[in-house]
């Protein structure tokens, strides 16, 4: 597994051999942890088209309130990847264990929020999958992550109001209403109800 800023050494290493990285090939080297059903590893370029698959559906990127281009999620890709070189962190694609198909993302990322810097967890799950408990299990382990691996003492998680799936996901981790904020995207400003987990 990979550990700590351990992700960006080996985002260093993907790096020089990455146009060769397929979606359902190479996680060992770029897997970060893994559950019973689930392999959880960094993003590779070769994604595109499995993320695209998900990403482009409107119904699926609710909270941005449409589905993306490719031009768009290869600028997601991109963002992550930055993440993993600067943080240790970011969005993460989720694979099945027996098949090795990306169903969605999940990870964590910084933010601002209500100007002080701090650590969310997000998921992002293809609809075909909804309903199974993987992005449960996904954001579960990715909070022991955080507050195991990576040492954080708390952790927060934006929702939009009406994204009650969202919500059960939160709450199923163990995290509790903290408040309210609101993001602007797109030139639009976008309320979101605020999740916080401490460690124990």
């Amino acid at each position: 597994m990979v550990k700590r800023n351990d992700v960006a050494a080996c985002m260093m290493e993907s790096n020089k051999a990455d146009g060769g990285v397929v979606a359902d090939a190479g996680a060992g080297a770029l897997t970060v942890m893994e559950t019973e059903r689930l392999v959880i590893r960094m993003l590779a370029d070769a994604d595109m088209e499995a993320l695209h698959s998900f990403m482009g559906k409107p119904e699926v990127m609710y909270a941005w309130e449409h589905g993306f281009s490719e031009a768009e999620v290869r600028q997601w890709i991109d963002r992550q990847k930055a993440r993993y070189r600067t943080d240790g962190y970011g969005y993460f694609a989720l694979m099945l264990r027996d098949s090795g198909t990306i169903i969605g993302q999940a990870g964590l990322m910084k933010n601002l929020i209500k100007g002080k810097e701090c650590v969310e967890i997000g998921y992002i799950l293809d609809d075909a999958h909804w309903h199974k408990g993987y992005a449960t299990e996904a954001a579960r382990k990715c909070m022991q992550y955080a507050f195991v691996d990576l040492g954080l003492r708390e952790v927060y998680c934006s929702i939009r109001p009406a994204n009650t799936s969202s919500i059960r996901v939160a709450e199923a981790i163990g995290m509790t209403p903290c408040g309210s904020h609101i993001i602007i995207y797109n030139g639009k400003s976008m309320p979101h109800l605020l999740y916080k987990s401490d460690r124990e």
